[in-house]
């Protein structure tokens, strides 16, 4: 049993900085300018032989209303609320200001334990804050240096009594439960298609969702979750991390990564968002099944198709779901639409499931599971070698290749080189010569006849060489001959 530990404090005292150093990874966005951390993002942290985790918060305003801050705030208590020990950091170069003043007051009523650390403690200009810090009442400050790794000692010291009290509770109730095993782990599996690996607790099913601003991820997966997890709102691009939560949903382990809205290139200016941004393009690139959410008021803009097809290029399953329909008027009129323009703009993901969903109520949420384990399912289908073969036979007798220059391509065989997404690999005469098209019929095909709708499918032409391996060497059987004529003489 770990513990977790939750950074707080007032903004752009260097909360994601001791987070990163902690997860030994840079998760969270860092930069200079204050309140750039707006969710609560998780991560494995370890210092030294401790194994924890670490909750990385927004800024402490001091706001209580709806407003964007109020809201950072509300979702920072709830931080503090759930986890076991809090590390309050003020900025010791300014020393004690008053609203860390008031957050101190909120923290001895609310936290289970409180650690107080001075950051930015390095030199002497910061002598003075270190100081100033006792008099918050929360005991000795440490003394930290988040971006350089000073103090981390410090940090251990006082962590691992807290370690051990949690290991000898997790010991305790080990011993009292010893009496009460039962054995609740279960497989799934489908007879259909034996080579599929279910997810698992250890290999959950990793999922992005991608979008516009203000098209409803964070709201989807709080529903989802059906707790407020995430910052949401009215304003577009409250999301800026690509904030990662381990889910059960209704029986399937995921691993859901909420992404920050993308827009086009052109008018990313801002130094925050660009990392934003980038960010959830890695989330997506780490990615199995990414859903692609549109507004249902304004769908398939120009930036959306450009998400799904980075989706596709990246070789994730892709599902795309339509938001916001509970206000739509006109549903049987608009699906059709949205159906034509689906297979008209984005033939490459043909196929792909089309689920309407409304994040605010809740419906459709079943079918955009359904769908995701679908897709999921078809992203690591395996086809058998001889099933292949004898297609490819099919397929070349219904429309053979080209001969171009009057040299006709002979396909000789065909197999299943990967999964996660699908990849084929024809070994053929003049691969260089195939053209695209014939190449799409053969993807094509293998969507119809193998039930792979929407998911990438890689196929690839290889020249079939030579594969003699005697060829060009000596006869053994002559060399042989002349050792036993030579011991023989």
């Amino acid at each position: 049993m770990t513990f977790s530990l939750a950074i707080v404090g007032r903004p752009n005292v260097g909360k994601s900085t001791l987070f990163n150093r902690l997860v030994g990874k840079r998760l969270a966005l860092v930069d200079d300018q204050p309140g750039v951390t707006r969710d609560l993002r998780e991560g494995d942290a370890r210092l030294a032989h401790l194994k924890f985790t670490v909750i990385d918060t927004a800024g402490l305003e001091d706001a209580t209303d709806d407003s964007l801050q109020g809201r950072m705030r509300r979702l920072t208590e709830r931080a503090v609320d759930m986890a076991d020990v809090c590390l309050f950091m003020i900025d010791a170069r300014v020393g004690v200001t008053p609203v860390d003043e008031i957050f101190a007051d909120i923290l001895r009523k609310r936290a289970k334990h409180v650690i107080l650390a001075a950051n930015k403690g390095e030199g002497r200009a910061a002598d003075a804050g270190v100081i100033e810090a006792w008099n918050l009442g929360l005991g000795e400050p440490l003394r930290l240096s988040a971006e350089h790794g000073e103090g981390m000692g410090d940090l251990l010291a006082v962590l691992d009594p807290i370690a051990q009290a949690f290991q000898e509770q997790a010991e305790a109730e080990a011993e009292f439960n010893a009496d009460f095993d039962v054995d609740i782990d279960g497989e799934i599996g489908d007879d259909d298609d034996i080579s599929y690996a279910a997810p698992t607790l250890q290999k959950p099913l990793q999922v992005a969702v991608v979008g516009r601003p203000n098209a409803g991820k964070s709201t989807l997966i709080n529903k989802i979750l059906g707790e407020d997890r995430l910052l949401t709102g009215p304003e577009a691009g409250i999301t800026r991390d690509a904030i990662s939560l381990n889910i059960d949903w209704d029986g399937t382990p995921m691993r859901i990564f909420d992404t920050a809205g993308m827009r086009k290139r052109a008018k990313v200016q801002d130094k925050v968002e660009k990392l934003s941004v980038s960010d959830g393009l890695r989330a997506v690139r780490f990615a199995e099944v990414v859903v692609v959410l549109l507004d249902a008021a304004i769908p398939f803009e120009t930036q959306d198709l450009r998400i799904a097809d980075l989706a596709e290029r990246e070789g994730r399953a892709v599902v795309v779901a339509v938001n916001k329909w509970d206000i739509e008027d006109e549903k049987n009129k608009k699906i059709n639409e949205l159906r034509e323009a689906f297979g008209r703009l984005l033939p490459q993901l043909r196929g792909a499931p089309l689920v309407t969903i409304s994040a605010k109520t809740g419906k459709g949420l079943d079918r955009l599971q359904a769908a995701i384990l679908s897709a999921h399912r078809i992203w690591n289908r395996r086809v058998p070698t001889s099933q292949l073969n004898r297609w490819l036979q099919g397929m070349v007798e219904m429309h053979p290749p080209p001969a171009p220059n009057g040299r006709r391509i002979k396909l000789r065989y065909m197999t299943q080189a990967k999964s996660r997404p699908p990849g084929f690999v024809v070994m053929c005469s003049l691969p260089d010569k195939m053209p695209a098209s014939y190449t799409r019929y053969l993807v094509n095909g293998l969507r119809t006849d193998f039930d792979m709708p929407g998911t990438p499918i890689r196929l690839t032409m290889r020249g079939q060489g030579d594969k003699n391996p005697y060829k060009n060497r000596k006869n053994p059987n002559a060399a042989g001959g002349s050792r036993l004529k030579k011991h023989l003489d």
